[in-house]
């Protein structure tokens, strides 16, 4: 893995040249690497062994209501903090290494392979920091995200409800204006449940900040109704002072119960009561009815660090099954009989199975530094760079969080078939990874939700669909000049000629009801047209000499002779407009 790493990381994205960049200027190509070599030292010494443990010992509440967890998990967290990777893109003002996005993504990328399980602690503990310092006030900046930098508190985020999932419009979690005056921000009384939190609970920090959404209520007493009333939150687990010294006193957030998941059993997963017992006291974050702008700010890089988990989940099934049939000699070829048995990774459908694995392992994980690379530019681009970057990233945010975890989940499955029936037992790690993909597809925001995302609001915008076409159309160009890959660049632009179709077809009648009847096989065919130009934007960045270029070869054939053609299929009910989904009587199901 580590050579593909170094691959995308320095030959394709080129990071090497960021440190002529102001915001990178104090580091250089070696420092990059020194980073990524303590990552995959940490994530092999303290990850990776606690990650069977996790999920064997599911956490549970002891007597005396404390979240207990494996000691592995403890020293896992603790060996990350001390990287410094939950401050590495952060500002140096703040305690940051800023390191380029794309360096962070892959050292975590170690990490998300060990163990997603320990490692949900610190994903929603940096995108809850990266949230305060993006609209938090000075004071808020100072005392809560300083300290979640350094691992001395941890963070979570909390949105859905018992009765309300992804329809936050409907939440009922309210705040009542406590005081105007507070050091921390205009001070709120919470009421209400939040479902499905991950480390809601735990003892691993000394505090646990929540960011919570709740809606302010009207004068009358009834809340605001849809999207636009919501606004955020910041409730500690243990209240503090403005110098963010502990008072001792704990808030009123108290632990309902556990949910047992059937993956990411390492990560506590949480029902929350806020204000139940004792006032939980909250501090607002942003405007008031601001919230869930401020809160996508969090979303859109959880999605990314969601997509980053399942291509490594999906690159540990496939380097187990990979070394397994490379070990297991069983059956001889097609045609010969007597001899010895072969290994099983030289039967073709085998081999199938393991070129699809890393088709979708490797493919996945480079659109997601790709988008990490957006990120940079974003953060230190021109102004022409950033607007590109950001209009990009929109596009692009659905695919990088809903392909690698629908398709990572595939390649678990493949995995497990190569493994055969040992694959299906405990005694390999297949299942496991399967089981912890699994989730990948529901949270931060489900593959249909995604779907009505990017068809919805995001390739509603030309401009967006133009950038990307322009890249798609500048590998097909760069392609067509190397016969060998001419094919494949004929494929890739008509590809995306079907996909303009499809976008059109799905706005004929300018009704969105009618539109999001599409969303997801919309998705899926968008998606796949990505990938298939990633890996050949891959192929045409690898020299024919170099160690990886026929692993990239055999990639990229792959991909275009199995896979892309499947974006015809899903995009067909789009092109023809078909309306059965949108008419169906949910009575005759």
């Amino acid at each position: 893995m580590r050579a593909t790493v170094d691959f995308l990381v320095f030959d394709w994205l080129r990071a090497g040249e960021l440190c002529a960049r102001e915001r990178y200027a104090d580091h250089s190509r070696e420092t990059f690497q020194q980073v990524l070599d303590t990552c995959e030292r940490v994530a092999a010494e303290r990850f990776a062994p606690a990650n069977r443990a996790c999920d064997v010992e599911e956490p549970h509440v002891d007597a005396e209501g404390r979240v207990v967890l494996p000691a592995s998990t403890a020293a896992a967290v603790k060996a990350y903090f001390e990287t410094g990777m939950q401050a590495a893109s952060q500002d140096a003002e703040h305690g940051g290494l800023q390191l380029p996005c794309v360096v962070e993504m892959a050292g975590n990328a170690f990490f998300s392979k060990a163990s997603v399980g320990c490692g949900g602690y610190t994903l929603l503990t940096s995108g809850n920091a990266s949230l305060i310092l993006a609209h938090g006030t000075p004071k808020q900046r100072e005392v809560f995200a300083a300290r979640e930098l350094t691992g001395q508190w941890m963070g979570t985020m909390c949105l859905s409800e018992p009765a309300i999932g992804s329809s936050l419009g409907d939440l009922t979690s309210r705040a009542e204006l406590d005081d105007t005056n507070d050091p921390l921000g205009p001070r709120y009384r919470l009421k209400g449940s939040k479902m499905w939190i991950s480390a809601g609970e735990h003892e691993l920090s000394e505090n646990i900040v929540h960011l919570v959404l709740a809606k302010v209520p009207k004068p009358d007493g009834s809340l605001p109704e849809g999207s636009g009333g919501i606004s955020l939150f910041i409730v500690p687990k243990w209240q503090v002072d403005e110098h963010g010294a502990l008072t001792g006193v704990r808030n009123g957030v108290s632990l309902v119960g556990l949910n047992h998941k059937l993956g990411w059993r390492g990560t506590s997963n949480c029902l929350l009561n806020f204000g139940e017992s004792a006032p939980a006291i909250g501090y607002r974050v942003g405007a008031e009815g601001q919230g869930l702008a401020c809160m996508f700010h969090m979303m859109n890089e959880a999605r990314i660090g969601v997509g980053l988990s399942a291509s490594m989940l999906a690159m540990a099934g496939y380097e187990a099954s990979l070394a397994y049939a490379k070990d297991r000699t069983q059956g001889r070829p097609v045609g010969q009989r007597g001899g010895a048995p072969v290994p099983i990774a030289q039967h073709a459908d085998v081999k199938r199975m393991l070129l699809a694995q890393k088709a979708i392992a490797e493919g996945a994980l480079a659109l997601n530094l790709y988008c990490a690379a957006l990120v940079d530019a974003q953060r230190s681009g021109t102004p022409e760079q950033k607007a590109d970057a950001t209009a990009l990233l929109g596009l692009l945010i659905p695919v990088a969080k809903s392909w690698p975890s629908q398709w990572g989940l595939e390649a678990n499955s493949l995995a497990i078939q190569v493994l055969g029936g040992a694959g299906y037992t405990r005694d390999w790690p297949l299942e496991q990874y399967w089981r912890d993909n699994r989730l990948n597809m529901i949270h931060e925001g489900t593959h249909g939700i995604q779907g009505l995302d990017l068809l919805l609001r995001k390739a509603s915008q030309p401009q967006a669909l133009q950038l990307l076409a322009a890249r798609v159309n500048d590998t097909v160009q760069a392609a067509l000049q190397d016969p060998a890959m001419a094919d494949w660049a004929n494929q890739l632009a008509a590809g995306l000629a079907l996909v303009g179709k499809a976008t059109k077809a799905a706005w004929a009648s300018g009704d969105p009801a009618q539109a999001a009847v599409h969303g997801t096989p919309y998705l899926q065919g968008f998606g796949h047209l990505v990938l298939a130009w990633t890996w050949l934007d891959l192929l045409r960045h690898t020299p024919s000499g170099h160690p990886l270029h026929a692993g990239h070869r055999a990639a990229c054939a792959y991909f275009f002779a199995y896979e892309l053609p499947l974006a015809q299929a899903w995009l067909a009910p789009v092109l023809a407009g078909q309306s059965l989904l949108a008419a169906l009587d949910p009575e005759v199901l």
